[in-house]
């Protein structure tokens, strides 16, 4: 409104008729007290207990003998970009992370990757895909409705058979590491059956 009357020399009224507002609206002088102790107030409220909305502060306020309205107080609010601050984020590791080091033959590091997808009928089915990083072949590429984490070891231990390998490392895409040592477990143990 200023800059067209001033750089454009233009009329209040075509300033107004340009910015689609009534010329009364432009010239109203607003009646409203500044309220500045009660935002003063407010903000230290507000700077002593981070966690308090409007609704909280209106409630100490009123303890503390202030006559507000909550939709006074709740315009206030706004108008000092009072808002109630976010509790911080999920705590994270500490430290340097140490970078991947990158395999220099075939069979040092193998990925997984499990893939979702559904059928026409609607029935759901998943991938497991094997991949060395070296060579970048495909070891293994599972396909079922359910693999299990027996699953998923008895076909590791598969490919580390027709490979006469098994890597050191092996980092999924998708999920949580897989370690391929089996701990302890005998040959032919209820949790290799399955």
């Amino acid at each position: 409104m200023n800059w067209a009357m001033k750089e454009k020399s233009y009329s209040q009224r075509r300033a107004c008729a340009l910015v689609g507002i009534d010329p009364r609206v432009y010239r109203r002088k607003s009646k409203r007290p500044a309220d500045t102790e009660l935002r003063t107030r407010m903000k230290e409220l507000a700077s002593e207990r981070r966690r308090f909305g409007y609704r909280r502060l209106h409630i100490r306020l009123r303890r503390e003998g202030w006559e507000v309205s909550w939709k006074k107080l709740y315009r206030l609010y706004r108008e000092e970009g009072l808002t109630v601050r976010k509790r911080g984020g999920r705590k994270r590791a500490v430290g340097t992370r140490t970078s991947m080091a990158i395999p220099q033959g075939p069979n040092q590091r193998w990925s997984l990757d499990f893939m979702s997808d559904a059928l026409e009928d609607g029935r759901r089915f998943r991938v497991l895909n094997v991949i060395d990083d070296f060579s970048r072949e495909c070891l293994a590429a599972v396909v079922d409705t359910s693999i299990g984490g027996a699953r998923v070891a008895r076909e590791l231990d598969r490919i580390a058979e027709l490979r006469g390998y098994t890597p050191r490392r092996s980092p999924t895409l998708n999920g949580a590491p897989v370690l391929l040592r089996r701990a302890g477990r005998p040959q032919g143990s209820r949790r290799d059956r399955q």
